[in-house]
């Protein structure tokens, strides 16, 4: 039913209007809004390009991170503007200078209202000059309504009024997150297609509390103090193997219907990166990128990387479908195998891989030797957001690597 009901709104939003004059997309920078219910709207800025031919493109823009969109279609007055490898998609009505319309996620059965505006450069408006500057580190504990609290790192840099910066957790980061400081209060926010995340907080130059909206479906709230010597539990002890195993085991299909398994003689010899993801996960997407680059610039005579993806979408083509657009989108060369489909509990990606103790994130990223045992495993992942911490990892990953590669 609630299919019917996405394919509805397309259906309305595209053939309302067959009748109207063509309107022309503004070209410039766009102030957007999600509309996140309690009162609360995340913004995000993103610059609109006419391509030609009633063709547009978009740069969408979370502090470093620009997210270059390019599926773009246009019926009459009605947009639809699919985000890259992300199956979230923003559909509306639009004049020269304003789209109304909604954020979809048709399998995870979500939708927010948004509302974008032409010309508008400032993501917060400023409410005054700020008391203070949060540049530095952050103990953090967030607190969600009737589950265990869980702590994070926030590590933030504020030039003038403007913040920038991210939250990592035991099992990743929150990404690239921009905002401003103004008088006692900061705000940031990012949006990529998967994530939809506000935090709004009071702040002193030592403490920091307030809230975190994920969409409009989850609200946490959090505290903050400055401790620059903090530390978050070592991510290579959360997940490992159960006593007596040493071995990963698994067999799981291609795209093509083929059956794979590391016993296969494909990756006999090598050291093999086993990749636990979704198609659906911004920092799988992080860890993505960092393994087609790694393989790109390493021997793959040597080492291997095979993923396991476990979907939200409810058919297993539909699964594949997601599967193929990552490969596409993003150059990737190594097999991505369907665990699961149909939804992405943890508790049975654990079942799927019972020698594990559990899978408490995605990704978790198994390293296995040449011969064929497990040496090390990473909960979690954090990407370039998270800025020298990234380069370590990568140093650190790199490394390993090779000193398996020497035995």
């Amino acid at each position: 039913m609630r299919r019917i009901f996405f394919i509805f709104i397309l259906f309305i939003l595209f053939n309302s209007c067959k009748d109207s004059e063509a309107v022309v997309l503004a070209e410039g920078i766009w102030l957007a809004e999600l509309e996140l219910g309690d009162d609360q709207s995340l913004p995000f800025n993103f610059k609109l390009k006419n391509t030609g031919s009633g063709g547009y493109a978009i740069e969408l823009y979370n502090a470093d991170e620009t997210i270059f969109i390019d599926e773009i279609k246009v019926k009459g007055d009605s947009v639809v503007i699919r985000m890259p490898v992300f199956e979230g998609y923003l559909a509306g009505k639009f004049t020269d200078n304003e789209i109304n319309g909604k954020f979809i996620k048709e399998n995870e059965e979500r939708v927010m209202p948004f509302r974008a505006i032409h010309g508008i450069k400032e993501r917060f408006k400023s409410e005054g000059i700020p008391n203070t500057n949060i540049s530095g580190d952050w103990e953090v504990e967030f607190r969600p309504e009737n589950e265990k609290s869980y702590m994070a790192k926030g590590t933030f840099r504020q030039v003038d009024d403007k913040v920038s910066g991210t939250f990592r957790t035991a099992t990743g980061d929150y990404r690239f997150l921009e905002g401003i400081n103004s008088a006692d209060s900061v705000k940031f926010s990012t949006f990529d297609g998967a994530r939809a995340y506000l935090f709004k907080a009071k702040i002193t130059d030592s403490t920091m509390v307030g809230v975190f909206y994920s969409g409009n479906h989850s609200k946490e709230f959090f505290v903050a103090k400055r401790n620059e010597n903090y530390k978050l539990p070592n991510s290579e002890t959360l997940t490992y193997m159960k006593k007596g195993h040493d071995k990963l085991s698994f067999s799981f299909p291609d795209s093509e219907g083929n059956l794979v398994s590391l016993s296969d003689p494909v990756f006999r010899d090598k050291v093999v990166i086993v990749q636990i993801m979704g198609t659906w996960c911004p920092n799988c997407l992080d860890e993505t990128k960092f393994l087609v680059d790694y393989l790109q610039k390493n021997s793959k005579e040597k080492i291997a990387v095979i993923a396991l993806a476990f979907e939200y979408a409810k058919t297993k083509e539909a699964a594949f479908n997601s599967i193929d657009r990552l490969k596409d989108r993003i150059g990737v060369q190594y097999p991505i195998l369907l665990a699961q489909y149909g939804g992405i509990s943890k508790e049975m990606a654990q079942k799927k891989l019972p020698m594990l103790n559990h899978v408490i994130s995605f990704p978790t990223t198994i390293i296995v030797d040449k011969r064929g045992d497990v040496q090390k495993i990473y909960t979690g992942f954090n990407g370039p957001a998270t800025g020298s911490n990234y380069d370590s990892f990568k140093k650190d990953f790199h490394n390993f690597i090779l000193q398996l590669l020497e035995v």
